[in-house]
Parts: structure tokens; C-alpha cells; sequence
């Protein structure tokens, strides 16, 4: 299994955290937790399906998923290769006019987003392309032809980063006070920009402070104390949720 990470160029920084290239020689299926962007992904080989309910869909070779509160199973096969583009949290709606919430939970092909013969011509130059860094030239040249000119939404920007100062813990009440924005129309600019509810969102950036904070030696009870939560069995609910496993039983595989 092979999974490099990029760092994008600096016209492309305050919009994509990074690009991978990910590669398999196996047939596999695995499962994906709920993360605080959304992600676009090229293959250049082979195919991925979404797995749902037992049933397997097969996804589109250029396809983007959305913010999601629970955990996805995908299956790859054999010999497959992806260029994946992970967004900031904001980084999304400078590229593309629907709103971000609208794929929330959803994993569809990218020509519902961008214009369908745009993604044929970049997949025909990922075809041809020879190394990874060619592949990543060939994303970024797409992103940039893709990028808009449009102004970043300053107090969206502010309320993330006031949501993971406080590792997902911060009421919404609280967000509306500090950001003098009251909460309907805030939910609406926030859904837009960063593609699920304010509240959402913060329990996604809570649930991975608490995966970072299951590899070091603290107790399930102190992570659950030092995350806020009420209790333990609003812990393990939450965490199941978001994993498929409760958290004593996922730490094991850690």
C-alpha cells in the first residue's frame, strides 16, 4: 500500500491541504471515518465501489464525498491508482458553485460538479502521465482552471478555527456570541461554506481529537472526561457512530 502526500502549490495553499497519490496491488475493502473536508479522487487505475447495506455501487473514476457524520465502506481492486485532493475546511466553494452541504454524505461522480469534457481531458492526460509528480501537476492544473475568484468568508473561517480551538466542544450559542451573528442565518452561511451544520461539524472535529487521543496511554474514561462529553454511554454512542465499534474494541486494532 502506497499513500504520498503533497503539498499543493502556493496558489493552491489557502484552498487544498494537500494531495495523495494512493496506490494498491490488492483487492481491498476498507473503511473511512468522518473528517472535517471534503475530498476529490482520480483514479488512473483500476476501480472503487461503495459498499452500502451489503451492496456494491460502483463509483465514477473522477468523483468527489462529502463532509459525512459516519463512517463509509469502499472497496478497491486489484492494481488500483488515485490522485485525491483534500480540501481546508473552506477550500471547497472556491471551486464550485453548488454549495458544499449539498454532498453532504454523498459520494458522486465529479462531472455533477465540474464540466464533464474539463475531467474527460485531465483523465486522458493522467493516462498518459509517467510519475507521480506529473500526476500531480496534471490535478493542480485542473484545480486552477476550476479555481473562482471570490472573497473568503472571513467569520466561516473565524468559527472553524473557534471550533477546533476548543477540540469540537464549543456550544453554537456560545459561536453566535463571540461571532455577534445570530443563528439561522449563520447555520446557512456555514452549511455553504463548509457542508454541514455548525454542530455537526464540531462533533466530527471532537470525534478526531478523540482518535488522536486513543494512541497515547490515557484511559477510555479520561478521554472521555478531557472531550466533554456528558458520560460514557454518550462517548461510546458517539464514537460508534462515527466508527461502526465502540472505543475499547477499536483501540485494540490501533
Amino acid at each position: 500500500m502506497k499513500f504520498d502526500k503533497y503539498l499543493p502549490i502556493d496558489q493552491l495553499k489557502p484552498y487544498v491541504s494537500y494531495l495523495a497519490i494512493s496506490e494498491s496491488p490488492l483487492e481491498t475493502t476498507y473503511k473511512v471515518l468522518p473528517s472535517p473536508g471534503l475530498v476529490i479522487g482520480f483514479q488512473y487505475m483500476g476501480e472503487l465501489a461503495a459498499i452500502k447495506e451489503g451492496s456494491e455501487n460502483n463509483l465514477s473514476s473522477a468523483g468527489i464525498t462529502g463532509i459525512s457524520d459516519r463512517y463509509s465502506i469502499f472497496k478497491n481492486s486489484a492494481n488500483i491508482g488515485t490522485v485525491l485532493v483534500y480540501f481546508t475546511e473552506t477550500g471547497f466553494t472556491h471551486f464550485a458553485s453548488p454549495p458544499a452541504h449539498e454532498l453532504f454524505n454523498q459520494s458522486i461522480s465529479l462531472d455533477h460538479i465540474f464540466n464533464k469534457h474539463k475531467i474527460i481531458e485531465t483523465e486522458e492526460r493522467l493516462d498518459n502521465a509517467q510519475t507521480d509528480k506529473q500526476r500531480i501537476h496534471i490535478i493542480e492544473r485542473f484545480l486552477l482552471s476550476q479555481l473562482k475568484t471570490i472573497q473568503t468568508d472571513k467569520l466561516i473561517v473565524e468559527a472553524v478555527k473557534l471550533i477546533y480551538q476548543s477540540k469540537g466542544s464549543v456550544r453554537i450559542k456560545e459561536l453566535n456570541e463571540r461571532l455577534f451573528i445570530s443563528q439561522s442565518p449563520f447555520e446557512k452561511r456555514f452549511r455553504k461554506v463548509v457542508g454541514t451544520t455548525p454542530k455537526k461539524f464540531a462533533s466530527i472535529v471532537r470525534f478526531n481529537a478523540v482518535l488522536n487521543d486513543l494512541n497515547d496511554t490515557k484511559s477510555l474514561a479520561e478521554i472521555c472526561y478531557e472531550n466533554n462529553f456528558f458520560d460514557q454511554a454518550h462517548f461510546i454512542k458517539d464514537f460508534k457512530q462515527f466508527t461502526g465499534d465502540t472505543p475499547e474494541y477499536f483501540k485494540r486494532f490501533l
